[in-house]
């Protein structure tokens, strides 16, 4: 019985790492949802103003007009691009904190199965020193009864 504090306490920090790790898995999904609607928002964005400025080339297509686009398309696009690069990050970071919640899972309930091992050892224990204490009496007292019949009959 003397290794259960070690083991209890080993599953305490166990339960707390694991804990901690969902606080951060949750946050890392969070953050990936957030870039994945930003990056849903800004192309949502690009489409809308690509259809306003086809529009506005019918009725007035001047040079100056065309430029001033193109170049706010670009800036748009290499936006978009890197907000897409920034989901692929946000993505492999929740996957990594995914799989290390799922370790510290294991890890408690490794922790959980060996406590529950060492609490059966003992229990099987106790069993076997009940069962031998009470067969030893019961062999004491077959023994002092024959004694004390065997007493009797020299007598």
């Amino acid at each position: 019985m003397r290794s259960m504090p070690p083991l209890m306490t080993l599953l305490e920090q166990c339960e707390r790492e694991r804990d901690e790790l969902a606080v951060t898995s949750q946050r890392a999904a969070v953050a990936h949802r957030s870039a994945v609607d930003q990056a849903e928002q800004l192309v949502v964005y690009r489409s809308e103003y690509e259809q306003r400025w086809a529009a506005q080339f019918r009725t007035d297509g001047r040079m100056e007009l065309v430029h001033c686009y193109r170049g706010f398309m670009e800036r748009l696009t290499q936006a978009v691009e890197q907000q897409k690069r920034i989901v692929v990050q946000a993505e492999a970071a929740f996957e990594h904190t995914r799989l290390a919640l799922r370790d510290g899972e294991i890890r408690v309930a490794s922790v959980r199965k060996l406590i529950e091992r060492r609490m059966n050892e003992v229990r099987l224990a106790s069993d076997r020193r009940e069962q031998k204490a009470t067969d030893e009496f019961a062999s004491r007292a077959a023994w002092n009864q024959r004694r004390a019949t065997d007493s009797s009959d020299t007598w």
